[in-house]
């Protein structure tokens, strides 16, 4: 799949697509119905699939901190956009001069002159432009005049309930892992580059592999059993989310113990699935008492993965 970073990226050549434009946060069941019916649409009208993302999100830019927590960065978007057969991701940076482009500017200049759209899927609540004075009703005029289909994306339900980055969210910030898992159409993970860090898990016996979390929030915190994948092989481990208080942390970082596992991983790209949550993250009052807490989660994560392995499903 082809990226193109910002609108002046653009090249003639890529004129003529079908195009779908969102957050698509999580890559969830009910964007990947979209994602379908937009290269249903693609192989139809023999033109490119290109989906629009904006970064930073657009809450991000206006909310800041207020903004909710990512369920995936650029990079797994991307990942999980290749994965369905997506031709085009095209990632627009998200700043105050392009929100204050008129709704016109954003359909002529872009939508029409640079991408020479020919069929396009959003929400019947997108909103542009400034003062998001753009709306549906809008882009469908537009399209009736620069000849392109302008369709809503359709709720995708699950058990009655829409399904959605928010509801994603809410389920894996009460625990619900599963629950999260059935709406994402797979686990939650969380992906990154292994650093080095402090280093201080192998005086205890449990070396960790240090993932930096490049995002400002994340919806999840706290001691998991997990998998990590690397080229293609899992390796179970355990793994803290949060900013290790007991150290005096104050960045959120994810630390993998990998259960029986000797190599290298540093500057390595890894995915972490969340698997089951074993507790809270919690300060100790010493550093005593933290290793024997660890020896304690790294007991009951091997005990989890084995009752798992048990089970016809593997859970």
């Amino acid at each position: 799949m082809e990226l193109i970073r910002g609108i002046h990226n653009i090249k003639p050549w890529h004129r003529g697509c079908v195009l779908t434009i969102g957050n698509f946060d999580g890559v969830h069941l009910g964007h990947q119905s979209v994602l379908r019916r937009l290269t249903e649409q693609a192989q139809r009208l023999g033109v490119a699939s290109c989906v629009m993302v904006f970064e930073p999100q657009p809450r991000e830019l206006f909310t800041g901190d207020q903004a909710p927590p990512r369920l995936t960065r650029l990079r797994e978007k991307y990942q999980q956009l290749a994965r369905l057969g997506i031709d085009r991701l095209l990632c627009v940076r998200f700043n105050a001069d392009f929100a204050a482009q008129s709704p016109d500017h954003f359909i002529r200049g872009l939508l029409v002159d640079k991408l020479g759209v020919r069929f396009l899927v959003v929400g019947d609540d997108f909103r542009f432009g400034q003062n998001r004075g753009g709306d549906f009703a809008q882009l469908t005029r537009a399209g009736r005049a620069f000849d392109f289909e302008v369709v809503s994306t359709q709720s995708w339900c699950m058990n009655r309930q829409r399904v959605s980055s928010t509801l994603i969210r809410k389920a894996l910030g009460e625990d619900q892992l599963e629950a999260a898992a059935q709406m994402l159409g797979r686990r939650f993970s969380v992906c990154g580059r292994v650093a080095h860090g402090a280093k201080l898990g192998r005086t205890i016996g449990f070396p960790t592999a240090n993932v930096a979390l490049k995002r400002q929030v994340i919806p999840v915190s706290g001691v998991y059993a997990v998998d990590l994948w690397l080229n293609g092989q899992r390796y179970p481990g355990v793994a803290n989310i949060g900013d290790k208080p007991t150290v005096n942390g104050s960045q959120s970082l994810l630390e993998v113990h990998l259960f029986d596992f000797s190599g290298d991983l540093y500057g390595k790209q890894v995915e972490v699935e969340l698997r089951h949550k074993l507790r809270n993250e919690q300060k100790f009052a010493s550093f005593a008492l933290l290793k024997e807490q660890i020896q304690r989660d790294a007991a009951a994560a091997r005990q989890w993965f084995a009752q798992a392995a048990s089970k016809p499903n593997g859970m």
